[in-house]
C-alpha cells in the first residue's frame, strides 16, 4: 500500500476569510472582485460542502474552527505551517507573510493528541523568520513518501538550504528546481509547488513547461520515472486552473481518491482524466470564492495526518 496517501485529514474552517494583501505581492493566482463581498460566509459554504464529500468516501477529517481574533485570513490554508509524519513527528514551519505567522496553534500538540494522536516530538523550524528564511510546508515541498523524496521549485517562500535541513532530519532526498509563470512584470517564480505538481502513487502530475531550466527540467524527469511512476503532463493554462493543486487520500476499504477543485476537473483533458481514473477515483468540489479571493485550491487546505493513533494501555 502506497505510503503517498492517508485517510486522515486536518482542515482549518475559516471565520475570517478574505483575500490576504500580505501573499497577494507574489502569489498570482489571488484576484480580487465581486466575489470579496461576503466572502467568508461563501468561503464556508464551500468547506462545509469539501468536509461533506471527504466523509462521504469515508476520509476522516478533522476539522478545527478558527477564531475572529487574530484576523488570520488564510488559515483555510494549514498546510503551509504544519506537516504530520508516519514516524509521530509534527514539523512547524516558516511563513512569509506575518499575518500568515498568526496561524500556526501553539497547543497542536494537545490539540493533535486529544483526538487520539501519538506525537512523540515537534520540529519546529519557525524561528528562520527572524533570519528572513521561509518554507511553507507542503505547499513549498512535494513530499514522495514511497521514494523518499522531497521536490521544492524555488521561491521567495521556499528555502533551498533548509529544505536541505528538513530532508537531513527526515532521511529524504530534496529535489530542487525553478519553476515559473509569466506575470504582467516577466516571468516570475511560482510561489508554491503544489500549484504545478502532484505526486501520487503511480503517478506525477506536472507542468513540465513551467521548469525553463532544460536540465533542472530532465533531472526532476529522470527522478520521478526512476520512482516508478508515470508523468501526466499539465498545460501552464490547466495549472492556472489549478491543475497541479490535487491530493491523493485513502477512502472506504482503503479506496484511492484523488481529490481536487471543480475548476481543476474541468481543466483536464478527456484523455487525461481516463488516464487517471485507471488508478484512482476523481473528487472534484466548487472552491471559486477560496481559488479567487486566496489564490489556492484543494490540495492547500488538506493538511495530511500520518501520524500513528495512539496505543490505549
Amino acid at each position: 500500500m502506497t505510503k503517498n496517501a492517508t485517510n486522515t485529514l486536518l482542515m482549518i474552517r475559516p471565520v475570517r476569510f478574505a483575500m490576504n494583501a500580505e501573499t497577494a505581492v507574489d502569489n498570482f493566482y489571488q484576484k480580487q472582485d465581486a466575489r470579496a463581498k461576503g466572502a467568508n460566509q461563501k468561503a464556508q459554504i464551500e468547506f462545509d460542502r469539501f468536509v461533506d464529500k471527504l466523509t462521504g468516501i469515508g476520509v476522516e477529517t478533522y476539522v478545527i474552527q478558527d477564531v475572529a481574533e487574530p484576523h488570520t485570513p488564510d488559515s483555510i490554508f494549514p498546510n503551509n505551517w504544519i506537516s504530520m509524519h508516519a514516524d509521530s513527528r509534527v514539523l512547524l514551519y516558516p511563513m512569509k507573510a506575518q499575518n500568515r505567522r498568526l496561524e500556526r496553534l501553539e497547543n497542536i500538540h494537545s490539540i493533535l493528541s486529544d483526538f487520539g494522536f501519538d506525537v512523540q516530538a515537534t520540529l519546529d523550524y519557525s524561528d528562520a523568520e527572524l533570519e528572513n528564511i521561509y518554507l511553507e510546508g507542503t505547499g513549498s515541498i512535494i513530499f514522495d513518501h514511497d521514494d523518499k523524496t522531497a521536490y521544492m521549485a524555488r521561491s521567495q517562500r521556499a528555502d533551498e538550504f533548509l529544505l536541505g535541513q528538513i530532508c537531513e532530519d527526515l532521511g529524504y532526498t530534496p529535489m530542487v528546481f525553478g519553476a515559473f509563470q509569466d506575470t504582467p512584470e516577466g516571468r516570475k517564480p511560482i510561489y508554491h509547488t503544489n500549484v504545478m505538481m502532484c505526486i501520487t502513487d503511480t503517478y506525477a502530475l506536472l507542468c513540465l513547461e513551467a521548469i525553463d531550466n532544460e536540465m533542472e527540467r530532465k533531472m526532476v524527469e529522470e527522478r520521478i520515472y526512476s520512482s516508478g511512476k508515470e508523468i501526466i503532463e499539465i498545460t501552464k493554462e490547466q495549472k492556472h486552473q489549478f491543475a497541479g493543486n490535487m491530493l491523493l487520500v485513502k477512502g472506504a476499504k482503503d479506496a484511492l481518491h484523488l481529490v481536487m477543485s471543480t475548476s481543476a476537473f474541468y481543466a483536464l483533458t478527456h484523455e487525461q482524466k481516463k488516464r487517471m481514473q485507471q488508478d484512482h477515483q476523481l473528487l472534484h468540489t466548487d472552491l471559486t470564492t477560496i481559488e479567487t479571493l486566496g489564490g489556492g485550491s484543494a490540495r492547500c487546505m488538506l493538511a495530511e495526518i500520518y501520524l500513528p493513533k495512539q496505543v490505549n494501555s
